[in-house]
């Protein structure tokens, strides 16, 4: 069997790059443990100063393997929690959390498709580095899900109302996006990355973390390139009323309009109508109710709803529709924005575990 991962050491280098090409390195289960206990191994390892992530082949990683969680769930019982879901989540939570905080410096090489969960394990890293392939999105709402991964936490710190349009269109951003969106650091062309990987290898390192991460500084601003678009830059104007939304209405009417005479934003909105009305509605609650919440407290929150939206039809609908026998009609429940009420949104956020019982307890710094 393929190894999900690989995983050396190189000149006090650790390099992990996940192996998965023919899923574009999806998220598994078995890569989420083996990549935290590779990490977990290499934070005690003196041998090891700082650490590099890269994809096999055309991507980064395209998201979680959806589709072995919509066997997981079209398998239980309805209404029945699916303990292989809820264990996906819950090792793959980890493993973003493990690169948020993580105490030596993490590099992830974001070359290629990012998108969902690949963006949940770009965005935790210290160096963030994306190249003119690269091509990132957070398209839950296209599946009937929403933008977990610590997405209440990087969509709220985005500007000027950006992270409601990401968040609910699941529209793509380029690595000019991801610059000034604030995913990513650097952008450096995609054929830089032997050279990147020999000057890391043959940089002296020291015993502080810190000063490692200036010295990595350092090696990415020698090579960085300022020649790159974003198209989110280039909508200043947009971005201005988007600010200024209260409701998923409201952003529905300003998207519609703008989109009339806008090719761009024309290809957001369409996401926006193809995706799960429920989503819509509870995506904007989740970024509402999560400005303020610490990072600890997002992972605790997004597992929670993690399980209801598994334990709902829109998910494997979605996954079903656009992955699976792939007609690309998904059959939504409710099927239009006007159907789902505040009270169907509100059981969304209903806690399925107190502060004691949850399965993250041991990232909760205080009760939520």
């Amino acid at each position: 069997m393929t190894n999900i991962i690989l995983s050396e050491i190189k000149n006090g280098v650790g390099i992990i790059t996940f192996n998965s090409p023919k899923s574009l390195n999806s998220i598994s289960l078995e890569m989420a443990l083996a990549m935290t206990a590779q990490l977990n191994e290499w934070k005690k390892d003196n041998n090891v100063h700082c650490v590099f992530l890269q994809g096999n082949e055309k991507a980064f990683c395209a998201g979680g393997d959806v589709r072995r969680l919509y066997q997981a769930l079209i398998k239980t019982e309805k209404g029945k929690i699916s303990s292989d879901a809820l264990e996906f989540f819950i090792q793959e939570y980890t493993l973003d959390y493990t690169i948020h905080t993580y105490p030596k410096p993490i590099v992830a090489w974001g070359d290629g498709i990012v998108m969902g969960g690949g963006i949940g394990l770009l965005v935790g890293a210290s160096h963030r580095i994306v190249t003119e392939k690269s091509k990132l999105a957070m398209p839950e709402i296209t599946i009937g899900l929403y933008p977990d991964v610590a997405g209440t936490w990087f969509l709220n710190r985005m500007p000027d109302g950006w992270g409601d349009y990401f968040g609910l269109t699941g529209a793509r951003m380029n690595a000019g996006d991801a610059l000034y969106l604030g995913l990513a650091d650097h952008f450096l062309s995609s054929e830089l990355k032997d050279v990147v990987l020999e000057k890391m290898m043959t940089q002296k390192w020291e015993e502080n973390s810190e000063k490692n991460k200036i010295l990595l500084d350092q090696i990415f601003k020698s090579l960085n390139s300022s020649n790159f678009s974003s198209p989110v830059k280039e909508h200043a104007s947009f971005a201005k009323k988007l600010s200024q939304i209260k409701s998923v209405k409201e952003f529905n009417d300003l998207l519609a309009s703008e989109s009339a005479h806008d090719e761009w934003l024309a290809l957001g909105y369409k996401s926006f109508k193809a995706g799960s009305p429920t989503s819509a509605m509870v995506i904007f609650e989740q970024l509402k109710r999560g400005k303020n919440l610490s990072l600890e407290q997002v992972f605790c929150s997004e597992l929670n709803l993690s399980v209801q939206f598994s334990l709902r039809a829109d998910f494997p609908e979605g996954v079903r529709a656009l992955l699976v026998d792939k007609d690309l009609s998904p059959k939504w429940q409710p099927a239009t924005l006007e159907e789902v009420t505040m009270a169907d949104v509100e059981t969304y956020f209903t806690q399925v575990w107190n502060s004691l019982d949850h399965p993250l307890k041991s990232f909760i710094c205080k009760e939520n």
